[in-house]
């Protein structure tokens, strides 16, 4: 009998740079999103590892030490302890977030780079870069801006345009000039090693064309990359800081970036299992045929997960390729780009030891569920999203305290006052009362495909109006005159109320976890949420005779109060 090995997942979000704090498009463009998908599949019961970590090296982060006057080192340990209690205090579940200048992620990025170069995946070849007179050093892809030629875009990266997403190179910039003096580089010839793509062209191909499961728009970009021709892309840096090269005449330069960063996944995987003292069963998950690797990312590294990482994973012939990059549309603020330098926008920070929401130049006080709640109904899964701060504060009063706060509350406290907080047994349940439990099934069904398709703005959409459905039963059933004039029928409603509840605790965990993690206490069920069973989400939870906890509103009004 042939034994099938169970299908593993491992999820990731893309690394944010160890340059500055992260801002909510951050969140929305990759964390959030990999964290519900990873909730979810815990639900599901998968075999799920879900990782991340701060990206530390390249010169985003050597300019913003240089601008700190401090060390690239010490810029990313004060940074890397922000970046984690963020994601912390927004609920991020990671299994391990790591950092990629660890000596783990040192040792395996050499290690894949000895792989690539012996198996002539790599080349050398002089390139013109921009050098600095006055300083005599060569100037960083980041530390070099201009106008796109593509597109005509200012300032555009020495190393991508941010607006049309095309990667670059220094001397494709029209007008360049030097982001730290604004001074004009010269172009001196110098020797580096490049990853040849053209020879792994005709397979990134065929097998980009084979991803049907990919987003149209992340399929048609990484297409359009091939159609224009792949050209050999430079993996080494004239910097001190990052991965040193082990290559003879090298040993003066770094590996790029963008070579590293994405390794930083493997590397993360691999340390998270060495903790739990399994050191190789991070195989399992980057090897083995049986498992599919998700990476969420904003559209702007599409190029890299889509076209030069798998190269990297497909030169090495020991890893599996990506099952799925979900590349996600940006976030705006108010109908404007969001930027730090205009104190434009919602960013997290670190004042006191304490995780705070700062709106502008002011700081507000803010639940990190409300936030998840509506990031999750506007995600921009397929078209860029403006976060309106007015219609935020709508939708959470509307949708999540209105809706699905109001419909928990009123059916635990018509409990306690009126059956002394235990489930009473039901009579025979009439069509109302099969009809909710039946959209129950019906709502478990919906939202489990909508994940797995990545479609998480109609996942919660299904799940509120499932919640909806539960306050238009209450009402149209009325409880409080039925109580006495048909007991049986009160008995029935208050039966299938509650065991709503718990479904809709299970349902919507991954969007609000801390919250549903009270009401489950309130529930006075066993264990946490999100260690329940998806299938069991349409059964009957609370057996009568149940008696919940003790029970208190969710949620208050949402009101801005300024500090």
């Amino acid at each position: 009998m042939v034994k099938f090995e169970k299908e593993r997942w491992l999820v990731t979000s893309a690394l944010p740079y160890s340059n500055a704090l992260p801002h909510i498009g951050n969140i929305v463009g990759s964390h959030l999103p990999a964290d519900i998908f990873t909730r979810f599949l815990r639900l599901f019961g998968e075999d799920v590892v879900f990782v991340g970590g701060t990206d530390e090296h390249g010169s985003p982060v050597e300019v913003a030490a240089f601008k700190a006057k401090l060390t690239p080192k010490e810029l990313c340990d004060r940074l890397y302890i922000i970046h984690k209690a963020i994601y912390d205090w927004f609920g991020i579940s990671y299994d391990n977030f790591s950092r990629t200048s660890k000596p783990v992620n040192h040792r395996i990025t050499q290690e894949i780079f000895l792989r690539l170069l012996n198996n002539s995946m790599i080349t050398k070849k002089k390139l013109l870069l921009p050098y600095c007179p006055t300083d005599k050093r060569f100037l960083p892809d980041r530390w070099v801006e201009g106008v796109c030629p593509y597109c005509k875009y200012k300032p555009a990266r020495g190393d991508q345009c941010e607006n049309c997403g095309r990667l670059l190179d220094p001397q494709d910039l029209v007008e360049p000039y030097c982001v730290i003096d604004r001074s004009k580089p010269v172009f001196k010839e110098v020797e580096h090693i490049f990853l040849n793509l053209p020879k792994l062209e005709p397979k990134l191909k065929e097998w980009i064309k084979s991803n049907k499961q990919w987003k149209i728009n992340v399929r048609n970009f990484a297409l359009g990359w091939i159609k224009e021709g792949l050209k050999e892309r430079s993996i080494s840096r004239d910097l001190k800081w990052g991965i040193p090269i082990p290559l003879q005449g090298f040993q003066d330069k770094v590996f790029y970036v963008w070579f590293d960063a994405p390794i930083g996944y493997i590397s993360s995987t691999v340390e998270y299992f060495e903790k739990l003292g399994r050191p190789d069963d991070w195989k399992k998950y980057w090897q083995s045929p049986s498992s599919k690797i998700i990476h969420f990312l904003g559209k702007d590294n599409i190029a890299f997960h889509s076209i030069t990482w798998p190269a990297t994973l497909m030169g090495t012939g020991e890893f599996n390729l990506p099952y799925q990059v979900v590349g996600l549309e940006f976030l705006n603020y108010e109908g404007e780009k969001i930027s730090k330098s205009k104190s434009w926008g919602i960013f997290l920070e670190v004042v006191d030891n304490e995780v705070k929401v700062r709106v502008g130049e002011r700081f507000v006080d803010v639940p990190a569920d409300f936030l998840r709640f509506y990031l999750s109904l506007i995600m921009p899964e397929n078209k860029d999203a403006d976060f309106v701060w007015k219609e935020f504060e709508e939708k959470v009063n509307a949708e999540l305290i209105d809706n699905f706060g109001n419909f928990v509350y009123r059916a635990l406290s018509f409990l306690k006052s009126n059956f002394n907080s235990v489930v009473p047994e039901p009579d025979t349940l009439k069509v109302k009362d099969k009809n909710l439990l039946e959209k129950i099934t019906e709502t478990k069904n919906f939202v489990k495909k909508a994940v797995l398709n990545f479609e998480f703005k109609s996942a919660l959409r299904k799940t509120l109006e499932l919640s909806k459905a539960g306050n238009r039963y209450f009402q149209e059933k009325k409880p409080w005159e039925t109580l006495k004039k048909n007991p049986e029928d009160c008995r029935n409603t208050m039966y299938v109320a509650m065991n709503l509840v718990r479904s809709l605790a299970i349902l919507i965990e991954p969007f609000i976890p801390f919250s549903v993690e009270r009401l489950w206490k309130q529930l006075n069920l066993e264990g946490f949420v999100y260690e329940q069973d998806f299938e069991a989400v349409d059964k009957i939870g609370l057996k009568p005779g149940h008696r919940i906890g003790t029970i208190e509103p969710l949620f208050k009004k949402f009101e801005t109060k300024i500090e």
